[in-house]
């Protein structure tokens, strides 16, 4: 079968190699005057220092005495009660600068106040599902609104990650519709592996979300809490008395939003200083998959169970890792996909290096908490991390203090891909070390709760005052529900799964 298109390929423009080089002056250009005297003498008294240190510490060497530490000329890095102090408190506004919402109830505050218009992202239902995606990536939005005609302004579904899962989870074959929907469903799976654009409107409901919900642009702001700390994930702001969306509310944007703020609000400043154990926040109701387990396996069990995230743990329960449904963008192309049978400690590892190169930097697993953590501490990590929740984990294992030996054969055997992948790519290989061998206890510790954003809104909800719906309901209903009608394919994902519910 012929290599399909990526999803999400940006073509950039060749640079221009014809530019002239410096060593090239051309005719026009005047030759460079001589430095003057001064700058001469400045320069061979700075050469001559350079020379004589360089003696110095040839002279030093041949002494044998130890060359300088390289610590000496480092400098001093925060100690750890500054750390502390950052984990723990709300961010201090800097000298001279005032938020809007000093002095201000937040009860009194609108939804408008918190949207941007130039953060809403619009794609008509005709748009591939390829275009919708990459403009999902790009923009870093979390749901791209649809709407009926390039004028239009009203939106009319949305197309999120837990769509382009369930998408991807149907196109290679890993679920099936019910019997009313096998016709079309198995046709539209076709038509995408032969490489045929499929509109974003066959794909928009596949994933199992929260019902669309749109508030007027003079809403007061406690609505919002109560309607998102009763699990739903983010709402669609309109203008008054209009369908035209002007913005899109999240549950992390107000999160961040209460963190910024919080000194402005002293009745949810007072929150942040206690901890999880005392505030009673968050469920014991975990899903969990071993990180032996193929990728696959998760991608499934995120779609039937309703969740956006999954924790990646050893064969301790100790976590090693975290799966999203955003991660699915890393598979988007078909070279991509021989990750799918890959284990999933593997994809973390693969997760964790593509955002190194992206941002620079080393990253590691920073996804959880402990029940004697602050909720300052817990909400820096979540606005850090850009995550719907954190995992919530005992003391280490004395067990597992120790990694064992790693298994000599690879944990998963990676099968040939089912869309071929294009000439001179390298398939991903499955990783030697096992969830075993990975050192779960010393990364975190022992999984046994989880701590989202719906837990705080709802929290805060109910210290106002206000009468939220229980999230735990909440969850409950949106994994019964199954708007896309389809089901596992394989025995079950729950089998690859470790389910904490007590």
């Amino acid at each position: 079968m012929a290599d399909r298109k990526p999803l999400a390929d940006i073509t950039h423009p060749a640079e221009d190699a014809s530019l002239p080089t410096a060593s090239q002056p051309s005719k026009e250009t005047p030759l460079p005057r001589p430095p003057k005297a001064s700058k001469l003498r400045l320069h061979s008294s700075s050469t001559a220092s350079s020379s004589s240190n360089h003696r110095d510490s040839l002279r030093e060497n041949v002494r044998g005495l130890p060359p300088p530490s390289p610590r000496a000329a480092r400098h001093p890095s925060f100690p750890q009660s500054a750390i502390d102090m950052m984990l723990t408190s709300t961010p201090i506004p800097r000298p001279g600068e005032s938020s809007k919402f000093s002095g201000r109830d937040w009860k009194s505050i609108k939804v408008c106040e918190l949207v941007d218009e130039e953060n809403v992202h619009f794609v008509e239902l005709d748009t591939p599902v390829e275009t919708a995606t990459q403009l999902l990536i790009e923009s870093g939005a979390p749901v791209i609104l649809l709407r009926e005609t390039p004028e239009s302004k009203a939106a009319c579904g949305t197309f999120d990650y837990s769509d382009l899962n369930a998408y991807l989870l149907l196109v290679v074959g890993l679920v099936q519709p019910e019997e009313g929907d096998i016709s079309s469903f198995q046709e539209l799976a076709k038509r995408a592996r032969e490489g045929n654009p499929i509109p974003v409107k066959h794909v928009k409901d596949l994933g199992k979300k929260n019902a669309f919900t749109i508030l007027p642009e003079s809403a007061p702001l406690p609505l919002a809490v109560e309607i998102f700390g009763s699990g739903v994930h983010r709402i669609a702001i309109a203008k008054e008395g209009t369908n035209e969306v002007v913005g899109v509310l999240s549950q992390l944007r107000l999160v961040e939003f209460f963190w910024e703020n919080g000194r402005s609000f002293p009745s949810v400043d007072t929150l942040y200083h206690q901890q999880l154990k005392d505030l009673n926040i968050g469920s014991s109701q975990v899903i969990a998959i071993n990180g032996d387990k193929p990728l696959s396996a998760a991608l499934e069990l995120m779609n039937s169970e309703g969740v956006s995230s999954l924790a990646v743990i050893d064969n301790l329960n100790n976590v090693v890792g975290n799966i999203s449904t955003v991660d699915v963008k890393h598979l988007t192309r078909s070279t991509s996909l021989p990750l799918l049978w890959s284990s999933c400690i593997h994809f973390v590892s693969v997760i964790l290096s593509d955002r190194g190169l992206l941002d620079g930097k080393d990253s590691f697993p920073v996804f959880h908490v402990n029940p004697y953590s602050t909720l300052a501490h817990t909400v820096a990590k979540l606005i850090a991390t850009r995550s719907h929740r954190m995992w919530v984990v005992d003391a280490p294992s004395p067990a597992s203090s120790v990694p064992q030996t790693p298994v000599s054969q690879p944990a998963v055997t990676v099968p040939p891909p089912l869309i071929a992948s294009s000439p001179g790519s390298i398939p991903f290989p499955s990783p030697t070390v096992s969830a075993s061998a990975a050192p779960g206890a010393l990364l975190s510790g022992r999984l046994n709760g989880v701590a989202s954003l719906t837990d705080i809104l709802n929290l805060f909800a109910r210290t106002s005052g206000l009468t939220p719906v229980d999230p735990t309901q909440a969850r409950k209903q949106r994994r019964r529900s199954s708007s896309s009608s389809m089901r596992v394919s394989m025995d079950s994902a729950r089998s690859s799964s470790v389910d904490l519910r007590r």
